[in-house]
């Protein structure tokens, strides 16, 4: 949750708190300076803190500034004491990002300050109501939202990932715009924090995109989903095994702390049934089909229907071609259980590849590292020269420093594979393409370790989409 500091000494700063609290989100706490009590209603008193001081006092204001604020935004009506606050906030945090209303357009533009011009915001709102004027942006094209300004800030899924490495189907990235400079999109540049990206594509895909960009550790399964989902095909399933994989997955319910569904197919043991439904609880639903649909149509009806952020089957279940195909085609992240105990793992394990994938998934592999706590090992296969490979260990050591969470990056000139074959237990993560459709028979000729995941087939793996 961010923490937002908000300094008003005016009928202005009145309008913009009542704004913000008729505005809902559950992501930001709001401390709230005022020179003069105003009284507001309808707010959450968790999220909002209210405090009466002179902002100029430096004594003041620096033991508010103790705590860790994410920006700072001045709505002040007196130019003189906003540029004394503004002194004593930098003289306290020299870094902290500011914004400002500027009401007297005489303000020299600073780099260390985002200021908000009156003047040129009551113009550009009026200009919309002149007829054959061209408005930047915001009337340009279908006028739908098919052109988007979104703020990378410090610590999210894009910052310090190379351009060419992110996936833009139905979008692309415009511009990039740092420190007051136009930066032409290329596949080798690498986004920067606070870099303000300008979108163009689709509206409704522009929006997922805005949710992960503004997406941080703790979220998964988001931005995919919403509930986990267990399925269960009583008919392929081995009797000994069902209720292994009811265990596995309430701990993972536990863990990511999302609801768990666990659908039951081809319901056939009564006793196993009852121990099923015996699992059920607040976050835990049991679902049984007794005349289920084809499996086409419930894997992806429900992926759909449930808003499935995480979809867990069995080994037995994910060898089949078919079911592989309707897990690719509902875009989700699969989580393939083993015969082995989950509880107990301590490491994911990565083995990067050439092709670029796994800087795409980057942000979802901490996120799933960090909230099981696992520690994360990064291989890299050195079977032939790549630069890609470089810029790809550099962004998961730029990511590592982000999220305060350690790596380990070794080199292995033989296929790694073998190596790992005979550790005790970890989680494989790897990205989810069409390679998991080769033919078994060619994929043995193979030396990329994306094709050969079947030999790691006894270890947990977790399968993320490319695209989100």
């Amino acid at each position: 949750m961010k923490k937002i500091l908000i300094v008003t000494d005016g009928a202005i700063g009145q309008h913009f708190i009542e704004r913000v609290i008729g505005t809902y989100t559950s992501e930001n706490l709001y401390y709230i300076v005022q020179t003069t009590e105003k009284n507001f209603e309808g707010y959450n008193p968790g999220r909002y803190k209210f405090f009466q001081f002179d902002p100029t006092s430096f004594y003041k204001i620096s033991n508010l500034l103790k705590m860790d604020f994410w920006q700072v935004v001045l709505v002040m009506e007196n130019q003189n004491d906003l540029e004394q606050t503004i002194k004593n906030i930098r003289l306290y945090k020299p870094s902290i990002r500011i914004i400002a209303l500027d009401l007297w357009n005489t303000i020299s533009p600073c780099d260390d300050i985002e200021w908000v011009n009156m003047q040129e915001l009551i113009a550009a709102n009026l200009i919309d109501y002149l007829p054959n004027i061209p408005v930047l942006a915001k009337n340009i094209g279908l006028g739908s939202g098919e052109i988007m300004e979104v703020l990378v800030p410090f610590g999210n899924s894009f910052v310090y990932r190379h351009i060419g490495s992110i996936e833009q189907k139905n979008w692309k990235i415009a511009a990039i715009y740092r420190n007051r400079q136009l930066i032409i999109p290329s596949d080798n540049k690498m986004i920067q924090p606070n870099d303000t990206l300008v979108l163009v594509g689709d509206p409704a895909v522009l929006r997922s995109i805005y949710r992960a960009i503004k997406r941080e550790l703790g979220q998964f399964p988001a931005p995919f989903g919403s509930k986990i989902y267990l399925y269960i095909d009583m008919s392929i399933e081995k009797t000994s095994s069902i209720m292994a994989l009811v265990r596995r997955s309430i701990y993972i319910q536990k863990k990511l702390r999302q609801p768990l569904i666990i659908k039951v197919v081809n319901p056939g043991n009564i006793d196993i049934l009852r121990m099923i439904k015996a699992s059920s609880g607040v976050d835990v639903s049991v679902e049984i089909d007794y005349a289920p649909l084809s499996d086409e149509g419930t894997i992806l009806n429900d992926i759909k229907k449930y808003h499935i952020g995480l979809f867990l089957v069995s080994r037995k279940i994910f060898s089949l071609k078919s079911i592989r195909k309707k897990l690719y085609a509902g875009n989700v992240p699969v989580l393939k259980l083993a015969e082995r105990s989950f509880s107990s793992l301590h490491e994911s394990v990565v083995i990067l590849s050439e092709e670029g994938h796994i800087e795409n998934i980057s942000t979802t592999i901490f996120d799933v590292s960090s909230q099981f706590g696992f520690n994360l090992e990064l291989i890299d296969y050195v079977n032939e020269e790549g630069t890609h490979k470089r810029e790809v260990i550099e962004h998961f050591n730029n990511l590592s420093a982000i999220f305060s969470k350690s790596i380990h990056v070794s080199a292995q000139e033989t296929n790694p594979i073998r190596e790992l074959r005979e550790k005790e237990n970890f989680l494989h993560v790897m990205p989810f393409t069409s390679k998991m459709f080769m033919n078994p028979f060619t994929a043995y000729f193979s030396t990329d370790p994306e094709v050969l995941y079947r030999k790691l087939g006894h270890y947990h793996q977790l399968f993320i989409p490319t695209q989100i």
